[in-house]
């Protein structure tokens, strides 16, 4: 096989089933998020992240790691966590020790929407594997995603 050969090969063609899983389950949780609860599944993401933190020693992300576990970049980051705060479901505050430091914390009235969110979330989520479980080329990454452990 040569570089302009038009066969794709195996490993394009997986990342290619594995782009349009995460397409499928991204899109249907979105619907869902939105319609649910007013929320993209980004700003679900958000919540969801920011609600793990604890005070104490490395207890609060930095917003590049924020922006890691989001998958966003820092500015695209920074734009979600200001409508999410003028929605009153985040509060930002000034780091004690690093006065550059900005730490974002989730507000009870987000801690209250992302609970309520989460059912529709896994409901979502669990739909669209279902539906691409159906699909011959998918159905090998949903048996992988189902049966994948996570570190806590």
């Amino acid at each position: 096989m040569t570089a302009t050969d038009p066969a794709p090969t195996a490993l394009s063609q997986g990342w290619c089933a594995l782009s349009l899983l995460h397409g499928k389950i991204e899109s249907h949780i979105e619907r869902a998020l939105q319609s649910g609860h007013g929320l993209s599944a980004r700003g679900y993401s958000l919540l969801d992240v920011l609600s793990r933190q604890h005070n104490g020693l490395g207890g609060h992300l930095q917003m590049k790691q924020v922006a890691d576990a989001v998958v966003l970049s820092q500015s695209a980051t920074t734009r979600l966590v200001s409508r999410l705060e003028d929605r009153g479901l985040l509060t930002r505050y000034l780091c004690d020790t690093d006065r550059r430091g900005i730490y974002t914390d989730v507000t009870d009235a987000g801690l209250t929407l992302l609970a309520q969110a989460r059912p529709t979330n896994d409901a979502a989520l669990r739909a669209a594997l279902d539906e691409a479980a159906r699909n011959p080329e998918l159905a090998p990454l949903v048996t992988a995603v189902e049966e994948l452990k996570v570190p806590a």
